[in-house]
């Protein structure tokens, strides 16, 4: 498996049943390896499959249970809510080697625009987290996020190097349920350039992100800057659904 080996051993199945989805060898409509086979693979008890099985659950992309079998759905969505805003989940199925290199985890007042996108007042304290994100080892994109309190505090008994931080929180139990995405094209400055390896004033595609709960609060605001040599963005829309936005690799 191509996964952080230091993450929690569900969140690592997780990411490795996601990926067997994504790439065709569950196909949709086919009923999972049941969880003594899947035991027996990973060399595991029952306890980390079935959480990694649930997670696949609440992420649309595996039905069943109370009995029922695990099956692929059907029709399996290109790209799921997780997948989107998961940087590993997208990265492994593509084929690529994630990774991530954690520069600060930090409890600090939260700045103008993550108060305002948070619905904080001025002065409330956030969690901060600054990562550098890789693909096959080379430097993709650089991660500011500010996290509210009640979230972010999960983060400091988190290997936040070890893997998927949008998974390990769903696995916690926090409600990530929907998020706004703004793209636009930013000028990388002296530490973006430091920190992705490239020459200062390179252009850079901006993903600004506001995650949210179901019933509306605001979890999460994220900046997300990606090299676009590696990385560009397309939606897809039909009459009878609404845009999906997909992150596609640039080759």
């Amino acid at each position: 498996m191509s996964i952080q080996q230091n993450a929690p051993l569900h969140v690592r199945l997780s990411e490795e049943f996601m990926r067997r989805i994504t790439d065709g060898t569950w196909p949709p409509g086919s009923q999972l390896p049941s969880e003594a086979a899947l035991c027996k693979e990973f060399g595991t008890s029952r306890g980390p499959i079935r959480q990694a099985l649930a997670f696949l659950r609440a992420e649309g992309a595996v039905t069943g249970g109370r009995g029922r079998p695990p099956m692929v759905r059907s029709t399996v969505p290109s790209q799921s809510f997780s997948t989107f805003n998961s940087f590993t989940e997208w990265a492994i199925g593509i084929g690529k080697t994630p990774g991530q290199r954690t520069l600060e985890v930090a409890h600090r007042e939260a700045s103008a625009e993550a108060a305002d996108a948070l619905g904080l007042e001025p002065g409330e304290k956030v969690v901060e987290l600054l990562r550098v994100r890789y693909m096959d080892g080379v430097p993709a994109m650089i991660e500011r996020t500010s996290f509210i309190l009640e979230v972010g505090r999960l983060l400091f008994d988190f290997d936040t190097d070890s893997g998927s931080i949008f998974a390990f929180l769903k696995a916690q139990g926090v409600d990530l349920y929907s998020a706004r995405h703004t793209i636009d094209a930013v000028a990388a400055g002296e530490e973006d350039a430091e920190l992705l390896e490239q020459a200062e004033g390179i252009p850079l595609l901006r993903e600004r992100r506001v995650t949210s709960s179901a019933d509306g609060k605001a979890i999460e605001y994220s900046e997300d800057r990606y090299l676009p040599a590696l990385t560009n963005f397309t939606i897809d829309n039909t009459a009878e659904r609404r845009a999906a936005l997909v992150r596609i690799h640039a080759e």
